[in-house]
């Protein structure tokens, strides 16, 4: 039975223009400049200012500002806010200062691949194939994951290819095909495992004439168990070779790249990470600025503003009109909100950033990684009365220019550790310690986890062995066997 009642309920929801704020928060630079550029496309009432010689954001010099949980309701606008006071200064418009010189903080460039995909297909459509060759090349290489690697065996590629495309084939022809793939740029790609791609690789280093070579081939084909596990004592008796023979070997096999598909392709396009914020020390005084791509230089429209003043002073009612003044009414509300919601996310950006200096200081004077303090997010949330998302976002994908490179913002957030003074340390401390350790441990006897933590516990830090093998796997550094050398 179907019955009606009245009943209260009470529920948060965010605005769009608090939506918009998060969103443009979360982004990175090239984001937001993309973002931008879209916005002004979309919205004609949006405009730059002009253009400032050298608008950056100075920390100190950054206004009060509310997170955007307490940000006022737009949703009465009066149209007299996007018109000029009378003293003749706009109060949309935002500008910046210009006492930084970007000459003295030029971006790093970082390079990225293109579609390994794209560099696959090319080679293929320039090998001179035959046309049923080329056709099975381009279905193989689809196949072909971002590492470099065929894992799907040929029987079913066969029978995708006779249900899918309606092309018979067998698989002995696409071995065939796989062959000529497999000879492409980079070396070891169409590889079936790791055995074959080292093989592709040292075949194409194979002169005829390099001892060592050989010897590296020998091992790959027949010793591969021995070699993944580093068992050279039993290659050596199994190859009766001498000491000096196999680091010969091993030198050439640790050349060989295992991921062939993430290689760096030469001519490429080159993309970039851009610093969100830049920190320079002089004299002892840390300056946070924030980037000048960050800060764009933003207001309404005049033509537009002026358009609704001739549009509200007109006497006539017409209904064309009045579709046309409310038009430019809401782009309006959309480039001042746009406006509003970009300052705020240059203030949220800067008290964060400066809260994480506050509590970092000591690492930004020599970028000594010992000396980070334990952080959380909690931590930066509570020092500028933000929520913890709100710093979730901001940390996110996030980089800042220091003295000793461009670092990600995550790199600050760390668990706290408890040494035997009772003092609390970053977790990042004891890293820092075992990498140390490990990269000055002999080779030959490479320390396993328990001598690890035995050396921590001498310094101060009782931590357990698995935490240790923890700490060693964040680092992407293996195991002690697997760490072992000639």
């Amino acid at each position: 039975m179907l019955k009606q009642g009245l009943s209260q309920k009470l529920s948060q929801k965010l605005s769009p223009q608090q939506i918009q704020f998060i969103k443009l928060l979360q982004m990175n630079t090239l984001d937001f400049e993309q973002k931008l550029d879209q916005e002004m496309l979309d919205n004609a009432a949006l405009e730059k200012g002009i253009e400032e010689e050298n608008p950056e954001i100075k920390s100190n010099e950054t206004e009060e500002f509310d997170d955007f949980e307490k940000e006022e309701s737009y949703k009465d606008i009066n149209i007299e806010d996007y018109i000029s006071n009378d003293d003749g200064n706009d109060r949309s418009a935002f500008h910046l200062n210009e006492d930084y010189n970007e000459e003295d903080h030029k971006e790093i460039p970082i390079s990225e691949t293109i579609s390994f995909y794209e560099f696959l297909t090319s080679q293929a459509k320039s090998s001179l194939l035959k046309d049923r060759d080329e056709e099975l090349a381009l279905y193989l290489i689809g196949q072909i994951e971002e590492d470099g690697y065929l894992r799907r065996d040929l029987a079913s590629i066969v029978n995708d290819l006779a249900f899918k495309e309606n092309i018979t084939t067998t698989e002995e022809e696409l071995e065939h095909v796989l062959i000529k793939i497999q000879n492409f740029d980079p070396p070891g790609v169409g590889a079936r495992n790791l055995q074959e791609c080292l093989l592709l690789q040292l075949y194409k280093k194979d002169t005829g004439d390099n001892k060592a070579i050989d010897c590296a081939l020998d091992i790959i084909n027949n010793h591969m168990e021995a070699f993944s596990k580093k068992h050279y004592k039993k290659i050596l008796a199994s190859l009766k070779i001498t000491e000096d023979e196999l680091k010969a070997a091993m030198k050439e096999i640790v050349r060989l790249n295992p991921r062939p598909g993430q290689t760096s392709i030469s001519n490429i396009k080159t993309d970039y990470i851009v610093p969100d914020f830049i920190i320079t020390e002089e004299e002892g005084v840390i300056q946070v600025t924030l980037n000048s791509r960050n800060a764009p230089e933003l207001r309404i429209s005049r033509s537009y503003k002026e358009t609704l003043e001739a549009y509200d002073k007109s006497t006539k009612v017409d209904k064309n009109l009045k579709d046309a003044a409310q038009y430019i009414k809401q782009k309006l509300d959309g480039a001042k909100w746009f406006i509003d919601s970009v300052k705020q996310r240059q203030n949220t950006l800067l008290a964060t950033m400066e809260a994480i200096v506050k509590r970092q200081r000591d690492f930004f004077y020599d970028g000594d990684e010992t000396k980070l303090r334990p952080m959380i997010l909690k931590d930066i949330a509570d020092e500028i009365n933000m929520d913890i998302s709100t710093i979730s976002r901001v940390a996110n994908s996030k980089y800042v220019q220091t003295d000793f490179g461009i670092i990600a913002l995550k790199f600050f957030f760390s668990e706290a550790i408890t040494n035997s003074a009772g003092e609390e340390v970053s977790n990042k401390e004891v890293k820092k310690i075992l990498q140390n350790a490990i990269a000055a441990e002999n080779k030959r006897k490479p320390l396993p986890d328990e001598a690890l933590m035995n050396l921590l516990k001498e310094k101060g830090y009782a931590i357990a062995r698995r935490t240790v093998a923890k700490y060693r796997e964040q680092m992407d550094i293996p195991v002690a066997r697997l760490r072992k050398e000639l």
